[in-house]
């Protein structure tokens, strides 16, 4: 979803886990071109991974309805990776009513509720056509999943949640994020489904920038 009007004429193959690796990937890289397929940062961004790690981050905004079909590909595959490859989320901002769902996304992960609620977040908004662009109507959202609303909301506007969507949005002005989804690797590239012409070749040249990162360290 590109930030000027919210719209990517992207094809979306949610589903297309299987193929992303292996041969396909291998003769693809082949042709992986910085200014086609990747931007090479111009300053680098800021990195919370230690230095013999890899860091990759998952640009998304909850209402955006490609990063919705995206996401049990990005979770599939972040899961694959392994221990050198830190992989991180960052909600973006593009708008100051974006901020209430950077929180709600902070707020999860201060409750340890990313992984049981952040997909029911998606479908919530996307299949169930909820909205959950407030705190008052994410806080009656959240309490109907069982989460104490007072809890809730508690943590929703500490001074963490906010401080950590600050950082998101700070990361986003780094990696110069114009659209999601879309990643930002080791603080030096970003790619999306415009650049590389979809999200599932978007996470192979991903790869091809992970091994290239550390291969340099």
């Amino acid at each position: 979803m590109q930030r000027r009007d919210f719209t990517q004429a992207v094809l979306m193959a949610g589903t297309a886990t299987t193929g992303l690796l292996g041969t396909a990937q291998t003769q693809a890289q082949t042709a992986f071109k910085e200014g086609t397929d990747y931007l090479k940062l111009s300053r680098p961004a800021p990195v919370d991974a230690p230095a013999d790690k890899v860091e990759v981050i998952e640009f998304f905004w909850y209402s955006c309805p490609h990063c919705n079909a995206f996401e049990p590909t990005f979770d599939a595959w972040a899961k694959k990776q392994p221990a050198h490859v830190v992989v991180k989320r960052a909600p973006v901002a593009f708008r100051d009513d974006f901020v209430p769902q950077q929180r709600l996304y902070y707020a999860l992960e201060a409750l340890g509720k990313v992984e049981e609620l952040h997909r029911k977040v998606f479908h919530a908004i996307h299949t169930e056509k909820q909205r959950l662009t407030t705190q008052e109507q994410i806080a009656d959202w959240i309490a109907k999943q069982g989460v104490d609303r007072a809890k809730f909301l508690e943590v929703y506007n500490a001074f963490g949640v906010a401080g950590k969507a600050r950082r998101a949005s700070q990361l986003q002005d780094a990696y110069q994020v114009d659209g999601v989804p879309s990643l930002g690797i080791a603080g030096k590239y970003f790619t999306s489904g415009s650049l590389a012409q979809n999200m599932p070749r978007t996470l192979q040249v991903a790869e091809h920038l992970i091994a290239q990162s550390r291969s340099a360290k």
